[in-house]
């Protein structure tokens, strides 16, 4: 399902864009005077940098931040965009509301860069934070955008599982140094499921683990890095070391209670290879695009790199250094769907962001079927039509997080097939007639 010049394209840019990184400030890990690279699930072989052991995402951040503090940019603080506006079929700027004082102002531009993140806030465990709300998403679709892959959603293997604890990442790195899963038992179970155990694709190892917690009656299972030494443990996941700490954990001698979680929104706005939508002057960058690098079950840590590349493409298109033709996902986007109303079930809940979470937890997450997408998008169709007009920024995002929901289950429903992230229990197979992308627009 990869965009193969967006992949190529990811793979070849990928040096130069580290070495921005590098030039930026950014501390990556060093052994013995060279970059220090590990490995993860799926890797053929160790290619991942790292900061501060297992904190790469907060150092890339805090370094772009505060260069970014250091310029004239102006950067506003609790401001929530709602409106994308639209001229003559251009997006030519954008419609905020001051989430302090509920007030609204409009700003102008020749050019519109959604980089919004994802929407994990869809499901009840997720490993995002409290503003991935899908705004971007739903912003781009309101306007009139392209939305492409919507079904496929990842959802990360090892999310911390602790009572009273919002679910925690713990990276795929640990599995990479050879952590290892075990049963409720102590048993290790991930060799009767695959060949290549801890180390499969996310989507196996978090069905699997699924599987596992069913057998067992479990509400976790455990990752084990206990048999490691414990000052690599220490050294290498800091992060991960302290906060279980903190919460009564040594990891150094007791296995780390794990379940899955949602973690990654692969589907987003369609961009080509250089970042635009299909509305002229409107552009998307990261978790929120759909650049088809992914196909339908992302490699892990390819998202920093694909931001990284595609964001400075979108730089080099807007300041005109750039004006060839670019691709978008392939000949085979040719499935095009316009989200017809389904019936809400009898029992009308209301909704809040906690049973808008568990519907699509329940309904949308790792293992699906038809009628649970169906009973799925009949509720959140009633609550779109049902919602009042948003007032303020929870309102706002409750009305972005249904409307994301609705593009997810329903291109759910339409790939009667299970791929990559995508699993359908009702059809469980790959299917060569479904190798093409689920694009749906606003009608």
């Amino acid at each position: 399902m990869c965009n193969e010049e967006a992949v190529r394209i990811l793979a070849n840019e990928a040096p130069d864009r580290i070495a921005d990184l590098v030039n930026l400030g950014v501390p990556f890990d060093t052994l013995d005077g060279k970059i220090d690279l590990t490995l993860e699930a799926a890797h053929s072989l160790p290619r991942i940098l790292h900061a501060g052991g297992d904190t790469t995402g907060e150092h890339i951040e805090l370094t772009l931040s505060k260069k970014v503090r250091a310029t004239e940019i102006h950067v506003l603080e609790h401001h929530l965009a709602i409106k994308i506006l639209i001229e003559e079929g251009r997006a030519c700027g954008v419609r905020v509301l001051d989430c302090e004082n509920n007030s609204i102002e409009e700003f102008g531009g020749s050019f519109l860069i959604l980089a919004t993140g994802g929407a994990g806030q869809l499901f009840s465990f997720t490993t995002n934070p409290e503003v991935a709300t899908g705004d971007g998403i739903a912003l781009a679709f309101r306007a009139g955008a392209e939305i492409a892959d919507m079904e496929f959603f990842q959802f990360h293997p090892t999310a911390l599982h602790l009572p009273g604890i919002i679910p925690f990442l713990i990276s795929e790195s640990v599995r990479g140094e050879g952590g290892i899963l075990r049963n409720d038992d102590g048993y290790r179970f991930m060799p009767g499921y695959t060949p290549q155990a801890e180390l499969a694709p996310r989507d196996i190892v978090a069905r699997s683990i699924l599987h596992e917690m069913e057998k067992t009656g479990a509400d976790s299972v455990f990752l084990d890095v206990t048999h490691l030494p414990p000052h690599i443990t220490a050294t290498r996941f800091p992060q991960i070391y302290c906060f279980c700490l903190d919460h009564g954990l040594d990891i150094t001698k007791q296995p780390i209670p794990v379940s899955p979680a949602a973690h990654y929104a692969i589907g987003g706005v369609r961009v080509n290879t250089w970042g635009e939508t299909s509305i002229a002057g409107l552009f998307a960058a990261g978790e929120v695009a759909c650049t088809g690098a992914h196909g339908a079950n992302r490699l892990a840590s390819n998202s920093l790199l694909e931001v990284l590349i595609f964001g400075k493409r979108i730089i080099e298109k807007t300041a005109g250094e750039d004006s060839s033709a670019a691709s978008t996902l392939g000949q085979n986007s040719d499935v095009r769907l316009s989200p017809e109303r389904r019936q809400p079930p009898g029992d009308k809940i209301t909704p809040c962001l906690t049973t808008l979470q568990r519907l699509l937890w329940d309904k949308a997450g790792i293992l699906r079927n038809e009628e649970g997408l169906s009973g799925a998008a009949g509720t959140l169709s009633w609550w779109q039509e049902s919602l009042p007009q948003p007032k303020d920024r929870p309102s706002h995002e409750l009305a972005n997080l249904i409307l994301t929901g609705r593009l997810l289950t329903e291109a759910a429903i339409a790939r009667q097939e299970s791929r990559g992230a995508h699993f359908r229990s009702d059809f469980p197979r790959s299917l060569p007639e479904w190798r093409r992308h689920i694009v749906i627009k606003f009608d």
